[in-house]
């Protein structure tokens, strides 16, 4: 117990137009942001929480001009704290950020590593001019970023996150329809035998080993490669995952005898980070449903060797 006296507030909300039928959890989540999801579903459970004069639920949709009133501690805080990390930002308006994010750095925080991950850098980036609520200041909110995919914590490349609850859902949706293309960078061991292809093999978590790889009982996963150059013990190619399993294109490479230069685990050789980057990531804007395309180039050297672009506008590969 660490001692700290409780801070509990009334605070009232009015739900804004144009936010659709928005769940009560995600709603204060989206206005509560310095405060944990897992504590706020709480405070709905314990009848903290007030719709319209009433006790509900979670899950209830809520509408425009539903008057909600909340108990809370906002003095609490929570695992994501913000954190004046550099980022490389491809792209921001009011609706999403696309980020380009490092090898070696975690997409979110986690239970043993709580700081120097994407959404600590995030949570500082989109609220560095503004204040969490406090006293008195339950009108003003917090700009959470809502992660749509993930990235290993090895793989660098090219992240598009939500400014809100409404662009994340949109987003979801886009990614569920499979209507956003991601491709990949990759030098792997070996040469490939064909210049295209596609790659089919179940993915599955092993428990006891605690690790995901080729399982009979997993679920299908598919990715297609195309060659862009080879040499003399190494190939890059470009891999566009038709699923997303977890892994997946180090799996697959693995599985056909061609591991990811610097994935040891998987049999790769020796190198200062895992060889593969999200170069290239095309989706519809959830505003305007413009097609966009961002890119990030790296370039792997035969030897192993990458030398990040800043911002080119065409391949190199």
């Amino acid at each position: 117990m660490s001692g700290r006296e409780s801070q509990n507030e009334r605070l009232e909300f009015e739900v804004e137009t144009g936010l659709g039928r928005i769940r009560l959890d995600d709603y204060l989540f989206a206005r509560l942001g310095t405060l944990s999801r897992m504590y706020l579903r709480e405070l709905v459970k314990t009848d903290q929480v007030l719709v319209n004069g009433e006790y509900s639920n979670i899950g209830v949709k809520l509408r425009a001009n539903d008057f909600i009133e909340v108990v809370a501690d906002i003095s609490r805080g929570t695992s994501m704290r913000p954190e004046n990390i550099p980022l490389d930002i491809v792209f921001e308006d009011d609706a999403i950020v696309v980020v380009n994010k490092p090898a070696g750095m975690l997409v979110h925080p986690t239970h043993r590593d709580k700081n120097g991950t994407l959404l600590n850098a995030l949570t500082y980036h989109l609220n560095e001019r503004k204040s969490p609520p406090g006293r008195g200041d339950a009108e003003r909110s917090i700009v959470r970023p809502g992660l749509v995919h993930r990235l290993d914590r090895e793989t660098s490349g090219l992240i598009v996150v939500a400014k809100s609850v409404s662009i994340h859902r949109r987003l979801a949706r886009e990614f569920m329809k499979k209507r956003v293309e991601k491709r990949y960078a990759a030098l792997v061991e070996g040469s490939f035998k064909n210049d295209e292809g596609t790659i089919e093999a179940p993915i599955g978590r092993y428990a006891e080993k605690k690790l995901w790889d080729i399982k009979l009982d997993g679920k299908m996963s598919v990715t297609r490669f195309l060659v862009l150059q080879r040499f003399e013990d190494s190939t890059l190619v470009e891999l566009e995952p038709v699923t997303g399993r977890t892994n997946q294109l180090r799996i697959h490479c693995a599985s056909i005898g061609h591991p990811i230069v610097g994935d040891e685990q998987r049999g790769g050789r020796d190198f200062a980070r895992v060889c593969l980057h999200a170069y290239s990531l095309a989706l519809r804007h959830p505003i305007d449903n413009e097609l966009m395309q961002f890119r990030r180039e790296i370039k792997f050297s035969a030897q192993g060797v990458y030398a990040p672009t800043p911002q080119i506008s065409s391949p190199t590969f």
